[in-house]
């Protein structure tokens, strides 16, 4: 068997799959991972703008959310973050930062029956308050935790 015969193979055995992945609807397009995008939240300056634009308008303070930070970051072009929800029907969790030039960090829909755990890396302009919003069964819960940071990540 030839290099070429082996590549025509191999290209098709992944085209296969590829359409098969598609045909069952386990593929979206990009224009559909787009659709799911809140552009407005997004790009919110302050917690309370994003707050409007996810629909959370005044959620209430929760101790069912467990947030994970370093007390200090050293560096705060990437700072650690984790939140888990123990609030039974966890819809969403989001990571809100008050004093970076945009508030909203990053979003996260959970599905139904994962376990409500996330983490990631965000950048934080100073030391500043880093919320955690979470939306279960239609209702928004909040909690946060200063983060101090001695070299700043997002300009400042």
């Amino acid at each position: 068997m030839d290099q070429t015969r082996r590549d025509v193979l191999r290209a098709s055995g992944g085209a296969s799959l590829f359409a098969m992945l598609a045909a069952a609807g386990l593929l979206r397009s990009g224009p559909t991972l787009a659709a799911d995008w809140n552009k407005k939240a997004f790009e919110s300056k302050n917690i309370k703008d994003a707050l409007e634009a996810l629909g959370a308008g005044s959620p209430a303070d929760s101790a069912d959310i467990v947030m994970t930070a370093p007390e200090i970051a050293e560096n705060g072009a990437v700072v650690p973050v984790a939140a888990v929800s123990k609030i039974p029907g966890t819809e969403s969790i989001a990571f809100l930062i008050a004093k970076n030039p945009t508030a909203l960090a990053a979003s996260f829909n959970i599905p139904s029956g994962t376990e409500p755990s996330v983490s990631t890396r965000v950048k934080l302009a100073q030391t500043t308050d880093v919320h955690v919003l979470v939306k279960a069964n239609g209702k928004y819960y909040m909690t946060k935790k200063e983060i101090k940071v001695t070299i700043g990540g997002c300009g400042g």
